[in-house]
């Protein structure tokens, strides 16, 4: 297996892109097999002078880019360990979840209960929707799933690792049973022009890259009006309201795949943020 290959398996062909490029330049700075033996330390150093060229944010993404490369050494077997697994960078700020744009169950409901705008992708629409809405999936986790992975009699989907989150095995809804079953039978088994395990066809027959999805959401942003919607506020609205209605931190963020508890614990830190919202706005100090 090639690392390109491998990158394939995780993400998409324009980011595959762009950690090509960027291990490219590490393997030529380190030195092919220096980097194969390489420690802690080395990585380190090999950040150190990247802070003399890029900002914090560009240094990021060439970390994970790192990352990604040891982690093909691994599944290759050439290194048991991995040299920066754990490697932060502190003077990173996550991004933080806008409050204001987060959807309430009932809004999460219209999404689902739209109109299709065009009926022959209806069953494909409807699908990517549920697995945003019920699953509240990653949209590269979305693209990763095989028709093998949902096992209709258990009512179970498998989700996919990526660089983010977790493998976990997810319950599926009752809807989405037969949905699944007319999809993969009257649309799947129809439009598909291209031989894949994706169970996600795009439009062209071919396994959806992720493209499709986010276009799909953009023509449902009248329906929610005055909030930013994106694949994402879909996953991070499903999120806070699992822990808004009490669910259990840890059964959460196995729920979500995070791979840290604290992961999980920024969406409980923005519910009380958004409780001082509300008290400011409604009921001001006088």
């Amino acid at each position: 297996m090639t690392l390109s290959e491998y990158l394939h398996k995780y993400h998409q062909s324009s980011t595959v892109k762009i950690y090509l490029f960027e291990i490219k330049h590490y393997l030529k700075w380190m030195g092919q097999h220096q980097a194969e033996r390489a420690g802690h330390a080395d990585v380190l150093r090999y950040v150190a002078h990247l802070r003399e060229h890029y900002t914090s944010g560009t240094i990021y993404r060439i970390v994970h880019a790192i990352k990604r490369y040891y982690y093909y050494l691994q599944a290759i077997e050439k290194r048991l360990d991995h040299p920066c697994r754990l490697l932060q960078l502190k003077d990173v700020k996550r991004s933080q979840i806008q409050t204001q744009d987060l959807l309430t169950p009932k809004e999460l409901k219209q999404l689902l209960n739209r109109e299709e705008r065009f009926p022959s992708y209806g069953l494909r629409n409807k699908l990517i929707l549920s697995l945003l809405v019920y699953q509240g999936l990653l949209t590269k986790e979305i693209c990763g799933i095989k028709t093998g992975d949902i096992n209709l009699e258990k009512g179970q989907i498998y989700i996919r690792e990526t660089v983010k989150t977790n493998a976990r095995t997810l319950p599926l809804q009752a809807k989405q049973i037969m949905l699944i079953y007319r999809y993969l039978r009257e649309y799947r088994a129809r439009f598909i022009k291209q031989e894949t395990e994706a169970l996600i066809i795009s439009g062209r027959g071919q396994a959806e890259q992720g493209e499709g999805i986010h276009y799909l959401v953009t023509t449902m942003r009248e329906l929610i009006s005055g909030k930013k919607l994106t694949p994402m506020t879909i996953r991070q609205s499903v999120i806070t309201n699992k822990l808004k209605a009490g669910q259990d931190l840890r059964v959460v963020q196995v729920f979500a795949g995070h791979r840290k508890p604290s992961s999980t614990e920024v969406y409980r830190t923005n519910n009380l943020e958004e409780l001082r919202t509300a008290v400011a706005k409604y009921h001001p100090l006088k």
